[in-house]
């Protein structure tokens, strides 16, 4: 499955206010990737696993097993700023994690570009390539719950009870196609 794809994106956002008032600007080159498994080189997925280990399991202090075998089966779309990779997400074709759905899991910004608005075009760019990728797919995700309005923005339905997952509460939000 071929997906290379990389595009320039300069960026400029405000971030949220810091300390005593004072606000800044992220400036950032930003750099989105979208590969498939086999395309990832060594480094992007050292990059990858680390950003994903200092989100999931450091700062929300919850150990699970990352590597599930699902990685080797998705599309992986990142943000790379001149520090390194910034958000990754993985779209997941439908069979892998649904029976009936495409996915998108994984999703997560560093700490140091919360609040620029990267999350959002991490989203953005992921349901896009999952239309192009999974066309005619709806989309499934496992969502904590203090994100739903975040995830409602992008056409995300809440579905069913919530539920624990890795002791987070979470609930299953679906994206029909249109």
């Amino acid at each position: 499955m071929k997906a290379y794809q990389s595009v320039d994106n300069h960026k400029e956002s405000k971030r949220k206010t810091l300390e005593k008032g004072e606000e800044f600007t992220y400036l950032s080159a930003m750099k989105w990737e979208l590969r498939s498994w086999e395309e990832i080189t060594r480094d992007e997925l050292y990059e990858m696993l680390q950003l994903r280990s200092e989100v999931f399991i450091v700062e929300q202090d919850c150990p699970y097993q990352d590597l599930d075998d699902k990685d080797q089966k998705c599309l992986h779309l990142w943000a790379r700023d001149e520090c390194g990779m910034i958000a990754h997400a993985r779209l997941v074709p439908k069979g892998v994690s649904y029976d009936l759905y495409a996915s998108i899991g994984r999703v997560v910004a560093s700490p140091k570009v919360r609040g620029t608005g990267v999350g959002q075009e991490l989203m953005e760019k992921s349901v896009a390539a999952c239309l192009q990728h999974f066309p005619g797919e709806d989309i499934k995700i496992s969502a904590q719950q203090y994100l739903i309005r975040f995830y409602e923005k992008f056409g995300f339905r809440a579905i069913g009870d919530g539920y624990l997952e890795d002791n987070i509460p979470h609930i299953a939000m679906i994206r029909k196609v249109k």
